[in-house]
C-alpha cells in the first residue's frame, strides 16, 4: 500500500488532535475537580468556526482585523481542538479567597470566575500544545477561535473556550504573520 504525504499528514493531525483532547483531560487540576472540556473540529465545521471568527472580526472594525487573520491561519490548518472550561466555582468556601471575594458564595453572585478555572485551563493548554510540539505538528493558541466557537455554542455550558489549530506544512502558517 502506499501512503502518499497528504494523506500521511492528515492523519498524523487528526491522531495528534486525539492525544491532545487526553493531555488536556489528564492534566493536573485545582482540588482534583475537572472542569474542562474538549472537542476536535474538521471539515465544514472548522469552516463555520472561520466564518464566526470572520463575523465576529467584523464586529470590531479596525480593532478586530486579528480575526480574520487568525480564520486565514485556521483555513490552512488540518484540525480544529477545543478546550473550554466552565464559569463554576470550587466550593472552598471561607478559606480561599484568592478571587477577591470573602467566599465562593460571594464570587458566584458577583458572576465573577474562580480563579482555578483559569488555572487549570492554562496547565491544561500548556501540556496540549507542548505535546503538538513535540510532535512537530505547528499549533498556536487562539482566543479568536474559543470567541467564535463560545458563540456557536460548540461546547454548551463550557464557555471559557481556547482553540488550538494544528498544522502540517512545510513552513508554520503562525509565523510571519501581519500584524493587522
Amino acid at each position: 500500500m502506499l501512503i502518499n504525504s497528504k494523506t500521511a499528514e492528515e492523519s498524523a493531525i487528526l491522531n495528534l488532535a486525539h492525544s491532545v483532547c487526553a493531555a488536556v483531560r489528564t492534566a493536573p487540576k485545582a482540588c482534583g475537580i475537572d472542569h474542562l472540556e474538549t472537542a476536535i473540529l474538521t471539515g465544514e465545521d472548522k469552516a463555520k468556526v472561520t466564518a464566526e471568527m470572520r463575523r465576529l472580526g467584523e464586529g470590531f472594525g479596525d480593532s478586530g482585523k486579528f480575526f480574520c487573520r487568525d480564520a486565514d491561519n485556521v483555513d490552512a490548518s488540518g484540525a480544529i481542538v477545543l478546550v473550554g472550561a466552565k464559569y463554576e466555582v470550587r466550593g472552598l468556601g471561607e478559606k480561599c479567597k484568592l478571587c477577591g471575594f470573602e467566599n465562593c458564595s460571594a464570587c458566584e453572585k458577583a458572576g465573577a470566575t474562580c480563579v482555578f478555572t483559569g488555572m487549570d485551563l492554562g496547565i491544561a493548554l500548556g501540556s496540549a500544545v507542548s505535546l503538538a510540539a513535540d510532535n512537530r505538528v505547528d499549533n498556536r493558541l487562539m482566543f479568536t477561535i474559543g470567541q467564535a466557537a463560545a458563540s456557536l455554542g460548540l461546547l454548551g455550558k463550557y464557555k471559557m473556550i481556547i482553540g488550538i489549530p494544528l498544522s502540517a506544512a512545510g513552513k508554520s502558517v503562525f509565523y510571519d504573520r501581519a500584524n493587522p
